[in-house]
């Protein structure tokens, strides 16, 4: 069925209720029944190096049905029940594909974060009591194996940590010189207390077919940490059936098995496991994972068009920053293969809507999801009008509201008035979204809708637009910063009194964090010398401010908390009027103002500058400006 409209929607809806629907229940049941379907079609494929003539390695559905039962297996040989966490940390690879499935069929997975810190990981492994850890043998020009053995150390449940090899992707002379030069870890063994075995080894001696009985009944099969950038993450529960259903969409919606989709997004995050993986999973669609990296990889944005051209991609899995970084580069290949890319994680701002399809000749899809929904809720039409800007229409069988506080509690919006956004779908486990109670308090309205934290409104037409965000999360190109970690940081220092954290616009990453600060009465200290207090102190890398701001009293409001929207405002002024001069338009913000639809605006004086001129400097960041004397939208 084509989805236009929300009649579509609809009338998907009304065919049946989502309970009986005929769809598989476990996830080994859906690998199995794809498997069987397709044995001999490619599942996935994986280059370690992005040149489009470089070795890959490709499973077939049977191949990729056998390794995720020998993953499976292998769990299970070392403890591991339905209520037992397998932990991974590793960058992109086929090892990384039969661990989260193998993990998911045997236990619980819980995919984390390469790029964490040490204590950031180990703060996961101890969250999610993991008793298994699949992560990297040493490897050159990457810490992970390191980082995970220091975590280990702070994670006594963990007993074992298996060791993925990358040297067999290699060819030689690469492939004889790797021994030669691995990085060691020193003292390893008194490092942790686990044992550290070969993940090829011991995957070896276990059969091909699943030798335990397969669950009965839905249940939790994943974990997933949202941000990680403080002690103590949240764990988001998924289960087989938000599992299930984002597949059911991908399939009924999109992909086939003549599909073939170049996923360069990462395998912890549920963009690439829920959205990508378990619909090509439900449909037999080929997905192509180009580098450890993704996107980050050496020479994936320069030999991007050609991968597509060596694959005949149909379809491309994408993200704002990574748009960016193509439309840097010529198209030098055949992209005739390509139907349309998709766009999540974050904003993507107008202009390089327009640069992308102009380029491409193909269309972008927007949509919305979120960890803690298991992902998907909404995308623009595949068939139907895209409203560019907006996040589209509800999926078949999500159900979004949109609420505000009044004097008689929460009451539902009108439409095209702003609220916070609330879904109901088969991807929300209500009221168990996090693995701690205490954080589900006040997480659902009715008991049954997830409180999202993101502002938007619903349109006439349906069509659902993001405004703002309630919480105070930075999206730096897709990644969750939480803003905590930079203000506690900043209020260690002896000379800060209030810190506020929030993310300003960048044309590239759509967020950069920045930090405000008010000073104890009497104390001196320079925005330098704080920046570098937090390039000490703040953790993670990502979060750690590109600029600094003191001002003499920070706004609060009338209970003593930071306001942050009056931070939002000035950080749009600072960094538009900086870019308009450094770009030599005389165009300046006069003002931020919110507006009831379109959340902040910038206001402009054109003093003499053009619309086109304005545009041109602008129309990359993903907040909308209009003329301040005439209100004239602009973006």
């Amino acid at each position: 069925m084509g989805f236009v409209g929300v009649n579509d929607k609809i009338a998907m809806e009304q065919e049946m209720p989502w309970g009986e629907r005929p769809v598989a229940k476990t996830l080994y049941e859906l690998l199995s029944n794809t498997a069987s379907k397709f044995p001999n079609h490619n599942a996935i494929s994986y280059q370690i190096f992005s040149g489009p003539q470089d070795k890959a390695e490709t499973y077939t559905w049977s191949e990729l049905l056998a390794r995720t039962c020998q993953a499976a297996n292998l769990f299970r040989s070392l403890g591991v029940g339905e209520k037992d966490v397998v932990a991974y940390v590793l960058p992109n690879c086929n090892e990384t594909v039969t661990t989260l499935l193998g993990g998911a069929i045997a236990g619980i997975v819980n995919p984390i974060n390469p790029l964490l810190e040490p204590e950031q990981i180990a703060s996961i492994l101890r969250e999610t009591e993991a008793k298994v850890v699949v992560t990297l043998k040493p490897f050159p020009k990457t810490d992970v194996a390191q980082k995970v053995a220091e975590a280990v150390r702070h994670a006594p449940g963990v007993h074992t940590v298996l060791e993925v090899d990358l040297n067999h992707y290699l060819t030689p002379p690469k492939k004889w010189i790797v021994p030669l030069i691995r990085p060691k870890i020193e003292n390893k063994e008194q490092l942790a207390h686990a044992d550290y075995k070969s993940f090829y080894r011991e995957l070896k001696k276990q059969p091909t077919t699943l030798t335990f009985a397969d669950s009965t009944e839905d249940r939790v099969a994943c974990y997933f940490h949202t941000g990680g950038t403080t002690g103590m993450p949240k764990v988001a529960q998924h289960k087989y059936s938000g599992m299930i259903y984002n597949g059911w969409l991908g399939h009924t919606l999109l992909f086939t098995e003549d599909d073939n989709i170049m996923c360069p997004l990462p395998l912890f995050h549920v963009f690439a496991c829920h959205v990508i993986l378990m619909a090509a999973v439900a449909s037999g669609a080929h997905v192509v994972f180009p580098t450890p990296q993704g996107y980050r990889g050496d020479g994936v944005f320069d030999n991007f068009w050609k991968l597509i051209e060596r694959w005949k991609i149909s379809f491309i899995i994408t993200v704002p920053t990574a748009i960016s970084a193509k439309m840097q580069r010529p198209i030098d290949a055949d992209v005739s293969t390509v139907k349309t890319a998709f766009s999540g994680s974050a904003p993507l701002p107008l202009e390089l809507f327009r640069r992308f399809e102009e380029a491409t000749g193909v269309t972008i899809v927007e949509g919305y999801g979120l960890t803690e929904a298991t992902c998907l809720v909404s995308c623009n039409p595949t068939d139907g009008e895209k409203k560019v800007g907006s996040i589209g229409i509800p999926f078949p069988y999500t159900d979004v509201k949109i609420i505000k506080g009044t004097a008689d509690g929460l009451v539902e919006c009108a439409t095209d008035e702003i609220g916070e956004i609330c879904i109901s779908n088969p991807g929300v486990f209500a009221g168990n979204t996090y693995t701690e109670t205490e954080k589900n308090t006040d997480l659902f309205y009715k008991d049954e809708y997830l409180r999202t934290g993101d502002l938007g409104r619903v349109d006439e037409d349906g069509y659902l637009w993001i405004t703002g965000r309630a919480k105070d999360l930075i999206i730096r190109g897709g990644h969750n910063i939480d803003p905590a970690e930079i203000e506690e940081a900043l209020l260690a220092h002896e000379a800060v009194a209030f810190a506020g954290a929030i993310g300003q616009p960048d044309a590239h990453s759509g967020e950069l964090p920045c930090a405000y600060v008010e000073l104890v009465g009497g104390a001196s200290v320079t925005e330098d010398e704080l920046m570098e207090h937090c390039r000490v102190h703040v953790h993670e890398r990502a979060a750690i401010p590109k600029h600094m701001t003191i001002l003499d009293e920070l706004p609060k409001t009338a209970v003593g908390k930071v306001f942050k929207p009056d931070l939002r405002k000035d950080a749009i002024e600072r960094v538009y009027n900086a870019a308009l001069e450094q770009a030599g338009v005389s165009a300046r913000v006069v003002s931020v103002i919110d507006d009831k639809k379109r959340g902040l605006v910038a206001q402009m004086q054109a003093n003499g500058a053009s619309d086109a001129q304005i545009g041109e400097v602008l129309d990359g960041f993903v907040r909308p400006w209009e003329h301040a004397e005439a209100q004239t939208v602009a973006a």
